[in-house]
């Protein structure tokens, strides 16, 4: 049976410590989106970097606080740099968060989450619904980097695959699940003005990234990154206009975010 009890943490306490910690978040992320995810994590009051070179891509790991990949725009020269970079986390004992962005729509994408999973540790797997399906091993195509059908229970789904990597998995859409080894949340935030706005689901990952920097309850950390993050793109979607006052408006509310507008507005469930 399903439980629907309200989460017993408070959201904003984590993004109180990202505020005050300010952790660097180092990003291999995708070129598409690649400015949104810097700016929404400086909103935060965390620190971005983007070293994308093999050359490099280790050595900004060892004096980062957390690790972002994303596979929305692959290179071969990426995959070598994001397998170094996740291998310097790993040493550092820095979480590895991985946004399995378009998984089931090339092979390419495919073979290159597989081999993050087998080759290095990842502590989140984020995707939509038919990304996680097919990381799972469902036959599964993906609509480019839009979430296809999926039959399956999301829930169950997002469960098993963190069994098997012993990681948290994060499954994004109307209702949000968060699945770690001990615990699975419902976030239930966000507006649909999320889905016109290209970037939102990277800026996601990137906000995950900064709360599990200063959170080794994964879990928590992704479940607390989603309700801020919805939260404000609740409030700015009330005073926008269309996409673009959209998403101009969700730093500043972002950035504006209080407790007592976490504590009133939060959907955040166990």
């Amino acid at each position: 049976m399903k439980s629907n009890q309200k989460s017993s943490f408070e959201p904003f306490d984590l993004l109180q410590k990202v505020r005050r910690q300010a952790p660097l978040v180092h990003h291999l992320t995708n070129w598409v989106t690649i400015y949104d995810c810097a700016q929404i994590v400086k909103t935060l009051g965390a620190s971005p970097v983007m070293a994308h070179a093999p050359e490099e891509a280790a050595d900004m790991t060892q004096i980062a606080a957390a690790l972002v990949l994303n596979i929305g725009t692959l290179t071969e020269s990426l995959v070598k740099a994001m397998k170094l970079a996740a291998a310097a986390a790993n040493r550092k004992g820095i979480p590895v968060i991985l946004d399995v962005c378009g998984a089931g729509a090339t092979p390419l994408r495919d073979r290159t989450v597989l081999a993050l999973l087998d080759e290095v540790k990842i502590n989140v797997i984020k995707g939509n619904a038919s990304e996680i399906a097919r990381v799972a091993g469902q036959n599964i195509q993906t609509k480019g980097v839009d979430a296809g059908e999926v039959s399956a229970d999301l829930e169950t789904l997002a469960k098993t695959l963190a069994a098997r990597r012993q990681a948290t998995v994060v499954i994004t859409g109307a209702t949000d699940i968060v699945a770690s080894e001990k615990q699975l949340y419902r976030v239930k935030n966000g507006h649909d003005l999320m889905t016109r706005v290209v970037g939102t689901g990277c800026m996601a990952t990137s906000v995950i990234g900064a709360f599990a920097a200063v959170e080794a309850d994964y879990g928590r950390a992704a479940a607390g990154a989603l309700a801020c993050y919805e939260i404000a793109a609740e409030l700015a979607a009330e005073k926008s206009q269309g996409p673009a006052s959209f998403k101009a408006g969700l730093f500043d509310c972002l950035y504006q975010l209080d407790a007592a507008t976490v504590a009133n507005r939060q959907r955040l469930e166990t």
